[in-house]
């Protein structure tokens, strides 16, 4: 039976067995899983033609080889350009005509006249499974089939509209690069191998999804790396069975280790520098098509408050920034709590002339310091996120706007008092020092636990949330890596660049979390050189003759 007659009888209508449902393109295509393309032209375009069904994009354009053999070409106009299918494709094909190769040549012969000599393409494959060719006319690839000739041509035309590269908007730096991914994956490919100029750096794609066939690059660096890491990543990816992946937040959510817990366990970044980095150290980054964010894998804490202008600026002036970074989360995290557990429980903790003035702004609230705390938090969230989803243009003087005359009304209305104001502004200011925006989340969703608490038992209600936070910390893993690595379990190597940021000829080993399986990233020469005196090439007293 030739293909056009299956063809005929896929196109009557089918029904399941259980089902009064026609069959989708889906199972049809399923169950024409092992056909071959046998030459038939006529029937491969009406098996295209049934399962694409009324697309006014989809093109079948007929044409003769060389004015001697049928043929047609398959493509999808808006995921090509049509100057490049009329110019290489197209013009190649039908300008030879009339020098009579078409009558000399056979049909087995054309695959390699049209492959080597005829069309200027960089990538042409020859398939003749029905669901790989599929599969390639919805990614964008072009088909050539000629008639009598068993194998199709598949030659990779997409060209998708795409943003030019720009500076992330998620992640300024003071100084680094300026370039971010952009959404198309061959872009963001191509950031990598451009500060990646190593025949180490390695790429494996995955397709998950099965109606958006999105493709998934796991990028590693061999040699470096732990084979076992990366075995780990490609497991938990092939385990993902779903109808289809918008986003790298996706795959995050089905590859991190624990799903409730509101700390994140994968780290996500648009900036190449910065992934680069973290390939270099030994982690895996997972590349999503259609989305400018990265994810990176393993991640632990410490990652979530450090930036690269922590290494690009000199030791000290970067120490002192990561330490003020961090007196910000802390800050944002316990000081709604602690205010509010010394203004109901501890009040004699308090100085008495600033007592006096707390109880002063304090005197015409009607509501406990938990609930004015809690609902002054809530309105600084709604107005956060309400600034985030209007226009940019507007965003920024509705939150300034916002801010003044929301704080000055409730203050005059009686529903705060001016001290309340006053800390939650600081601990919202706080949680913006906080570069990655899914940990900051984290921390105001904690915040609420820790305020709550302080209301119900003060001081020891913080102690007790502090408590359970630190202990779940303390358990979470991310593939195996303890989330709160090298603080705990404890690593000095690791610890130079934890609280503070050591200068770089002082660490020479890269994180033994991650077992690496090359651990020296500084050569020893380099080391001596650096930690011994400096020559004094131009010292007045003594300078250096060159002879």
């Amino acid at each position: 039976m030739t293909l056009w007659q299956r063809m005929s009888q896929m196109r009557k209508p089918q029904k399941l067995s259980d089902s009064n449902q026609p069959l989708s393109p889906d199972e049809v295509l399923n169950q024409h899983q092992n056909e071959m393309f046998d030459g038939d032209v006529k029937g491969a375009v009406e098996f295209f033609q049934a399962l694409v069904g009324i697309n006014d994009d989809f093109v079948v354009r007929k044409i003769r080889v060389f004015g001697e053999h049928d043929a047609v070409v398959l493509y999808f106009s808006n995921l090509v350009t049509r100057e490049d299918i009329n110019e290489n494709i197209l013009y190649p094909i039908m300008r030879s005509s009339g020098n009579g190769l078409g009558k000399r040549l056979k049909a087995d012969d054309l695959k390699a006249v049209l492959v080597q000599e005829t069309i200027p393409y960089g990538e042409i494959h020859l398939e003749h499974r029905l669901f790989k060719l599929v599969e390639s006319l919805f990614r964008g690839d072009t088909l050539l089939l000629v008639q009598g000739v068993d194998e199709v041509l598949q030659i990779s035309t997409r060209n998708v509209a795409q943003r030019g590269i720009e500076q992330p908007s998620t992640e300024q730096a003071i100084r680094g690069g300026r370039d971010g991914f952009t959404e198309l994956m061959s872009t963001n490919i191509t950031l990598l191998r451009y500060r990646l100029e190593t025949p180490n750096f390695r790429i494996k794609m995955h397709t998950i999804g099965r109606l958006t066939k999105t493709k998934v690059a796991v990028c590693f660096i061999d040699g470096i790396v732990s084979p076992a890491l990366v075995q780990e990543v490609e497991d938990r990816l092939n385990a993902i069975d779903i109808d289809g992946v918008i986003d790298a937040g996706t795959l995050e959510q089905f590859i991190e280790d624990n799903h409730w817990s509101p700390f994140p366990q994968v780290q996500n970044s648009e900036r190449p520098d910065k992934c680069v980095v973290n390939l270099m150290e030994g982690r895996v980054v997972i590349l999503t098509d259609g989305t400018p964010f990265a994810l990176i894998v393993p991640a632990v804490f410490t990652q979530f408050y450090q930036t690269l202008d922590d290494y690009s600026e000199r030791p000290l002036m970067g120490s002192l920034i990561r330490l003020v970074r961090i007196v910000a989360l802390v800050f944002s995290l316990v000081f709604p709590s602690i205010y509010v557990s010394v203004i109901s429980f501890n009040p004699e903790l308090i100085p008495t002339k600033f007592a006096v003035a707390v109880a002063g702004g304090r005197a015409g609230v009607p509501f406990p310091a938990v609930v004015e705390v809690l609902l002054m938090e809530i309105s600084m969230e709604v107005l956060r996120e309400a600034t985030l989803r209007l226009p940019q243009q507007v965003g920024g003087a509705l939150s300034i706007v916002g801010v003044l005359v929301i704080g000055q009304a409730a203050v005059s209305a009686g529903f705060a008092s001016p001290i309340t104001v006053v800390v939650v502004a600081l601990s919202t200011i706080g949680s913006f020092a906080t570069p990655a925006y899914n940990a900051a989340v984290a921390l105001r969703i904690l915040r609420f636990l820790l305020t709550g608490l302080a209301g119900i038992f003060g001081l020891y209600g913080v102690m007790i949330g502090l408590i359970l936070i630190s202990h779940h910390m303390l358990s979470l893993r991310s593939f195996g890596v303890p989330y709160l690595s090298p603080i705990a379990p404890a690593d000095w190597e690791g610890m130079k660049d934890a609280w503070v940021r050591m200068p770089i000829w002082w660490m020479p080993k890269r994180p033994r979390m991650l077992h690496p399986r090359n651990g020296d990233r500084l050569g020893r020469e380099t080391m001596d050189d650096f930690l011994s005196q400096p020559s004094q090439t131009l010292d007045p007293v003594n300078p250096r003759k060159l002879r």
